[in-house]
């Protein structure tokens, strides 16, 4: 199934924009909840259990390059609006968040797709403000409700850039487990494709 790609939006703009909301004048704050909890690429301090209230996780974002293709779109976790989420919060050193967020930019808002955002986490050491990659419901990235028959297809067939939908699916899984989270509903996605 071909899907459109989102309209570009300017990167660099939106780079700049989250550099001057977070100031530089304290350590830089990242929320996890995807494959950034397995896969960060950036030395940090601090990481600490966090649990964002307002959002939650979800399969739900068509991937053209890393994890599908434009023929073929595969999918990658979002945070999406409603719920909560249980993830991980990354404490940057201030003298490196800078470099930090652009190297992040170049990884995760190459084609500017997510919404960043700048959201409360409550962690078991007192809440942080951490920059997180949101997803609207509008945005033509959103797969809006998939059926099964659909996820297990993605399953069997999406391969991006970085492997595999279910690879992907399969790792975050298991780095949640590590580290307490249980999410019911990835676990329950993952059963469709070994009945696949």
């Amino acid at each position: 199934m071909t899907t459109l790609p989102p309209p570009l939006r300017d990167p660099a703009a939106l780079l700049t924009q989250a550099l001057q909301d977070w100031g530089g004048h304290e350590d830089l704050w990242v929320y996890g909840y995807g494959s950034l909890i397995w896969r960060p690429e950036f030395d940090y301090a601090e990481r600490r259990p966090a649990t964002v209230r307002g959002w939650h996780r979800a399969l739900k974002m068509w991937s053209r390059i890393n994890r599908g293709t434009p023929e073929c779109p595969g999918l990658v976790f979002a945070l999406l609006p409603g719920g909560s989420c249980h993830g991980m919060a990354f404490r940057i050193p201030r003298a490196d968040g800078a470099a930090v967020l652009t190297r992040l930019w170049a990884r995760e808002m190459r084609m500017a797709v997510y919404d960043p955002r700048w959201l409360p986490c409550h962690t078991p050491h007192g809440p942080v403000r951490a920059l997180a990659f949101t997803l609207s419901r509008r945005s033509p990235s959103h797969t809006g409700v998939l059926a099964d028959d659909e996820y297990r297809r993605i399953f069997r067939e999406a391969c991006g850039l970085y492997g595999t939908t279910l690879d992907y699916a399969q790792r975050t899984l298991e780095e949640l487990a590590r580290h307490g989270i249980h999410d019911r509903h990835l676990e329950r996605l993952l059963r469709l494709a070994r009945h696949a």
